[in-house]
């Protein structure tokens, strides 16, 4: 909720704290402008925290850093191209850019840097109005010439500028207006969603690693799902993350069926509720909520329609795993995210056989083998992949759930099965058997490693004689 007046007493706190004050003063001695400006502006008014210090300047990059460079313990070159200096002032980070009047080509994201000469101007050439806003200082007036802050009060994202010219200077933006949505909890006006559907193509021109670090921040939000469903419903997914929008599959009149694109959503929600209740404070898992999302993608691929009507998609848990490492790769996500995800995709469905009927402890032990140190992960994704209406059947999954919970606790206490391994390692095998290093030692390590997963630890001594047995067989 907006509370403008104490807005401007937390813009006053932040512009009387120390780093901002010495910033403030110094500029000034200098003769040059400084200001307050995006982020911390809005969110000051949202009680949201106020991080990411970012001020706009007259001064040239040069002039920035002779101004901060005697009260500050550290100064570095972030991007002084684009006019930016960073500096640790008393603690606290800060980034300092010169006014900016951006020209683009229009064929790339990347601008033209021109550097202008009003704050105005500079507030102009921003994403959306309620990132336009501005402190300056040591006055400490706001600047909002493009009254961001009654967008702030009607929860609304729009641009400054046309929508149409914004997203075409650059179609990232278009990102992140579905980022903010989902961060804020504020609408797109229609406008601006207009223009992101004709607008949607000229995502292509921005680089993967870009549209990868805004989903990032999308999912990192409280609820990231009304930023999902903006970037389907303008078509920008289409374009990014296809396998979404194709799972709002086609309900064939004579095949219902629940609609899968809702369930993923749902899902979404439901395993960050699980995260935040099993891992209270602890930053967001992208991992988690990455296999959330994409963790049915292989259904439209498997879907089928079989005898009296009923839809099947056997094996979309392995399809599912295979496209989501291809996305992901697409989007160059970092391997291990993109094995993690992978597999557990791969694994979702493990679990609903042990609701069916009761598992045994080397059943048990091979689940949480497979789910290495994904386990806990595994936990909250199949959790969270209950998504029936049906209270019965959702309590009856929930306690198998727990049952089974209990058991891997038990044997975990019992018999260490976090860190499974056979009786005998790799050297007492190969004395055991008077074999050098290579395949033989191989084979008798997951024998050895079965025998364990089947029947639990067996001690070193069986565990020889078993294996003497095993190679008299080979």
């Amino acid at each position: 909720m907006v509370n403008v007046a104490a807005g401007i007493e937390r813009l006053g706190s932040l512009a009387a704290s120390p780093a901002v004050a010495r910033l403030a003063a110094a500029f000034a001695d200098a003769g040059h402008e400084l200001a307050l400006v995006g982020g911390p502006v809005r969110d000051a008014f949202l009680d949201r925290p106020l991080t990411d210090l970012d001020f706009a300047t007259s001064a040239s990059p040069d002039e920035t850093l002779a101004i901060v460079r005697p009260i500050s313990s550290a100064q570095w070159d972030v991007g002084r191209e684009f006019g930016t200096i960073a500096a640790r002032v008393d603690d606290e980070s800060v980034e300092i850019t010169t006014y900016r009047s951006d020209a683009y080509d229009g064929v790339t994201r990347k601008p033209v840097v021109a550097f202008g000469d009003s704050l105005e101007g500079d507030l102009a050439r921003r994403d959306f109005t309620i990132n336009a806003m501005a402190l300056r200082l040591p006055e400490r007036q706001l600047v909002d010439p493009s009254n961001g802050l009654d967008d702030l009060l009607a929860g609304r994202i729009t641009t400054p500028s046309s929508p149409d010219v914004s997203f075409g200077d650059d179609p990232l933006r278009m990102m992140r207006a579905a980022r903010f949505a989902a961060q804020l909890g504020f609408d797109v006006d229609a406008e601006t969603t207009d223009a992101m559907v004709a607008r949607a193509d000229d995502i292509a021109i921005v680089s993967a690693e870009r549209v990868r670090d805004e989903l990032v921040k999308l999912l990192s939000a409280d609820d990231p799902v009304p930023g999902i469903r903006l970037l389907v419903d303008t078509g920008l997914a289409e374009r990014v993350l296809p396998e979404v929008p194709a799972l709002r599959l086609e309900v064939d009149e004579h095949a219902h069926h629940k609609d899968v694109y809702e369930h993923s959503l749902t899902v979404v929600r439901q395993a960050i509720e699980l995260e935040r209740s099993r891992h209270p404070g602890e930053p967001p898992d992208i991992t988690l909520r990455l296999a959330a999302l994409l963790h049915d993608i292989g259904k439209p691929a498997t879907r089928r329609i079989g005898p009296g009507a009923t839809v099947s998609f056997h094996h979309h848990d392995v399809v599912g795993s295979k496209l989501a490492k291809k996305r992901l790769a697409a989007l160059r996500f970092d391997k291990q995210t993109i094995a993690d995800v992978a597999r557990l995709i791969e694994l979702h469905l493990r679990f609903f056989g042990y609701s069916e009927a009761a598992w045994t402890d080397s059943a048990v032990r091979r689940y949480a083998r497979d789910a290495g140190a994904l386990l806990e992960r595994l936990h909250m994704l199949t959790r969270a992949d209950v998504t029936t209406r049906n209270v019965r059947k959702a309590d009856r999954l929930s306690f198998a759930y727990d049952d089974l919970e209990e058991r891997i606790a038990a044997l975990e206490e019992a018999e260490g099965i976090a860190a499974l391994r056979p009786d005998l390692d790799g050297e007492q095998i190969m004395a055991i058997l008077g074999v050098p290093p290579g395949p033989v030692v191989g084979r008798a390590y997951r024998f050895l490693l079965e025998l364990r997963l089947d029947e639990g630890p067996l001690g070193a001594e069986e565990a020889e004689r078993r294996l003497r047995a095993w190679a008299a067989t080979q």
